[in-house]
């Protein structure tokens, strides 16, 4: 038998047996994972397991992916790809941090052991070697240059197989991985997103397709093309934490708040991983403060704070535990509050995770600076300083850089208190063409603050209002519905003697703010305009 029939009478039992349990988990209620056509040379039950681990690796269900895999390898101990998804559950989310050395060694062993197994099939040694190719020399070869090397070599692969669609699916998350946060060309995206778009129309309830092209598009030019996948994605893989959570990526970018805050509820009603549960908790906190929603916010506060240590070390855990309480005292322009931030859990491993404690230095220096405490706001500038530095030195360069527009924010407001108008505007408007050449990490739904929105509250507090007005109308083209990009829209634009302009952005602001559970000052300031 031809490698060709073989692997057509491989696809045609996959598809039958992926159809069948999509069926079995609808009827029974269990499970929805979607449907994925990934046929191995292994046995008929290996191949009905190996079908469910790669739905739930294509969702980030990694803990449920990796049990799925080891059933495959009990099931069929012959069955080689099972190490190939062991490896590739161990690369846990690749668009978020580099795996853990003992990940890495862990994913060395799984390639090498199904290497050694064996396979006749030169489909799966190429996939074997791909995933080889990111794990082989990792405590001497850096991540990004074994990311460039899987990214070619699932090229490769996708183009030597042209009929099989996780190859070419696979090569597009890939390409979301090794992307250039600066390139504003999005070459990388585009490139993604074109391949699965095509495999969108053929296999319109893949969760990978789903889940990647939502990706593709989280980015402010290219986000309403996700509203496809995104207002699809769930439904295709409801049993999966990340598929409930990933749509509030595209809607927070659109500044869709209440179907943010939705998706994000769904998502820790079911999530078990407290990284996962942590994540859709940031971003939910975050739409409920765009909305006015203080009370909200503040349960979802108070729930992530009476978290103990979780059981991971995610970079999602550390972020959303420093930046939830960051967003809640900063989005109500407490700054007193946001002064007196203190790291919790305070046993929780920061050192791991500098950028995650530099929200916390950001948060505290920056409310520091607007409560008038110059000498406060330098010592969170020189904490800042030392996390950045840390993050060079860890080859975290776009950490770094992130951590850097951050220093320059406090610095700016710092220098302001001291009576340096010019010099403070001048730092601003550098932390904002900072910002401007690179992109948002997907461990966030955006900016603690944007950094151009303080540019226009810099320039409102400076009395030139026009030039705020600006500042926040391209803030508000790269995050667009923020409440305070709205509400100081509408104030500049009333002092600029722009009665029309400040109307439309008062309007909007209540629009946002319709489902409100706080009357901000904003607020008030609004509806006496409009009353007018």
């Amino acid at each position: 038998m031809s490698h060709t029939t073989v692997l057509r009478s491989l696809a045609l039992a996959a598809l039958v047996l992926v159809t069948a349990g999509a069926a079995v988990g609808q009827q029974s209620g269990t499970e929805k994972l979607g449907t994925v056509n990934f046929p191995v040379a292994c046995s008929p039950a290996a191949q009905t397991e190996f079908t469910r681990a790669v739905a739930a690796l294509h969702s980030f269900w990694f803990d449920t992916a990796r049990k799925a895999f080891e059933a495959v390898a009990a099931a069929d101990p012959s069955c080689s790809m099972a190490g190939w998804g062991l490896a590739m559950t161990l690369l846990g989310n690749p668009l978020a941090s580099p795996p853990t050395p003992k990940a890495l060694q862990d994913g060395w062993v799984a390639v090498e052991k199904a290497r050694a197994i064996g396979t006749r099939i030169q489909r799966e040694r190429d996939y074997l070697d791909a995933i080889a190719a990111f794990y082989k020399d990792a405590d001497t070869v850096d991540h990004r240059t074994r990311g460039l090397a899987y990214e070619k070599a699932m090229e490769q692969v996708a183009a030597r197989f042209p009929d099989d669609r996780e190859a070419a699916i696979f090569h597009a998350l890939s390409l979301n991985v090794t992307l250039v946060p600066s390139d504003k060309t999005y070459a990388n995206q585009l490139k993604a997103a074109a391949i699965l778009e095509r495999v969108f129309v053929e296999q319109p309830n893949h969760p990978g397709v789903a889940h990647y092209l939502i990706h593709s598009y989280d980015f402010p030019p290219r986000a309403h093309k996700g509203l496809n996948a995104a207002r699809r994605y769930a439904a295709i893989a409801p049993a999966a934490p990340h598929a409930l959570h990933m749509p509030s990526h595209i809607f927070t970018r659109l500044g869709y708040w209440r179907e943010s805050v939705d998706s994000n509820r769904a998502s820790a009603a079911v999530a078990k991983d407290h990284g996962n549960w942590l994540h859709a908790m940031d971003y939910m906190t975050y739409g409920y403060l765009q909305m006015a929603q203080d009370g909200e916010a503040k349960r979802a506060v108070d729930t992530v704070q009476a978290l103990g240590l979780p059981n991971n070390e995610y970079i999602g855990s550390a972020y959303a535990f420093a930046a939830v309480p960051a967003r809640y005292a900063l989005e109500r322009r407490r700054w007193a509050e946001a002064a007196a931030l203190s790291l919790h859990p305070r046993e929780f491993p920061w050192s791991r995770w500098p950028m995650a404690e530099a929200v916390n230095a950001y948060a505290r220096g920056l409310g520091a600076a607007r409560s008038g405490d110059a000498t406060g706001a330098r010592r969170e500038v020189e904490r800042l300083s030392a996390l950045r530095d840390a993050l060079a030195t860890a080859k975290q360069g776009y950490w770094a850089e992130q951590t850097e527009i951050q220093r320059q924010v406090v610095l700016a407001w710092a220098t302001r208190v001291e009576g340096k108008h010019e010099e403070a505007l001048t730092l601003m408007l550098k932390a904002v063409e900072l910002e401007g050449k690179t992109e948002k990490h997907p461990v966030t739904p955006g900016p603690i603050v944007p950094p151009r929105e303080l540019l226009g509250e810099m320039l409102l507090e400076m009395n030139q209002p026009a030039q705020a007005l600006q500042a926040f109308e391209a803030s508000a083209r790269v995050e667009p519905n923020r409440f305070h990009g709205s509400a100081g829209a509408a104030r500049a634009a009333e002092l600029a003697g722009n009665r029309q302009r400040a109307r439309e952005h008062y309007a909007k602001l209540l629009t946002i703010a319709a489902g409100g559970d706080t009357e901000r000052e904003e607020l008030r300031q609004a509806k006496t305009f409009l009353g007018r």
